[in-house]
């Protein structure tokens, strides 16, 4: 009985010996379109958290062009890595990105911008993680809609400033998804006014702003959203310039943008009532831990995972901040 305990015991070793060397044995690569940005030395520095807490190796690498994503593949090929994830200076060299992963036997996911084949549709083989512009509209028209009714104000006596920037398809799906949270929440329709922006800084908000503002001068409450942070903060500008006091002003943007966090800052509270933050946090770190498991544990990631944000107000901007790794 003894001998048999102990080759048990011997055995489960083993196997726990077997599984950390494996571990110590994956290497990961981790390829982004922009090295030298904020939001992609963040994903790496999630991603590495992850391969400290596993064992694994992360190959940080940037490629900004399809030459050289093509060759940071055949150099992880070379180094014998077992996937990668990445974000593509372009979508359209999926087809080949898909063939080079393929051609070094290596498993593929991607993060933040999806790639796409020949005919322009999203390649579904390849397990993506990315930022849903959607849902982190609905976000924002959730969240000005919850303050609406805290405040007690009537919907129907409220105007609606929608800062818009068309010509961007993100900046459309980012205010449509706050339009379709509003109206589910009741808010009219023909309440809301399009005040669309020459470009994408505040001054242009402002501007746009300012002669929706003026065409509806007998509107004493105002919401306002838009494509990002600067949108809202130009809006909520343009009702001070009108004398709106800011009680009667609630703006959310998007970003959590150094300008939104000095809004916060203030003294007195302003109109800018609050921001969607995007963190690069499961960007990086749950990326680096898929396909871990992927390689690890034969577990694949789901298909298609898409982020939203996390709602920051004046009094809580600083713990967001904080869960969301930032700080």
């Amino acid at each position: 009985m003894r001998v048999l305990k102990k080759a048990v015991l011997t055995g489960v070793m083993a196997l726990a010996l077997v599984g950390s060397a494996h571990a110590a044995d994956v290497k990961i690569g981790f390829v982004v379109k922009q090295p030298e940005e904020p939001w992609f030395q963040d994903e790496w520095k999630f991603a590495q958290k992850a391969a400290e807490e596993k064992g694994f190796t992360l190959v940080e690498i940037g490629a900004p062009d399809g030459e050289k994503v093509q060759a940071a593949i055949d150099n992880l090929g070379a180094q014998g890595a077992q996937g990668f994830i990445i974000c593509v200076p372009d979508v359209k060299l999926g087809p080949g990105i898909v063939a080079k992963a393929a051609a070094n036997d290596l498993k593929l996911m991607t993060v933040d911008d999806r790639l796409v084949g020949a005919d322009g549709e999203p390649i579904e083989s390849v397990p993506h993680m990315g930022i849903s512009a959607v849902k982190i509209g609905e976000t924002v028209g959730q969240s000005i809609a919850a303050e609406i009714e805290a405040r007690g104000w009537d919907m129907s006596e409220v105007g609606a400033i929608r800062v818009s920037y068309d010509q961007l398809p993100t900046a459309v799906d980012r205010v449509e998804g706050a339009i379709a949270a509003l109206t589910a929440a009741g808010f009219p329709a023909e309440n809301i006014y399009d005040a669309p922006q020459a470009k994408t800084d505040t001054e242009a908000a402002l501007n746009a702003a300012t002669t929706v503002l003026n065409q509806h001068a007998d509107v004493k409450k105002w919401i306002a959203f838009g494509l990002n942070d600067e949108a809202v903060l130009g809006a909520v500008r343009a009702t001070e310039s009108v004398g709106i006091p800011a009680e009667n002003v609630i703006g959310v943007g998007i970003g959590g943008a150094e300008s939104a966090i000095n809004e916060f800052k203030k003294p007195s509270a302003t109109g800018f009532y609050g921001t969607v933050i995007i963190s690069p946090k499961r960007h990086g770190y749950e990326t680096a831990l898929n396909m871990y498991e992927w390689i690890a544990n034969n577990k694949a990631p789901e298909p298609l995972i898409l982020t939203s944000g996390s709602l920051a107000l004046r009094d809580t901007y600083l713990d967001v901040r904080k869960d969301l790794g930032i700080e």
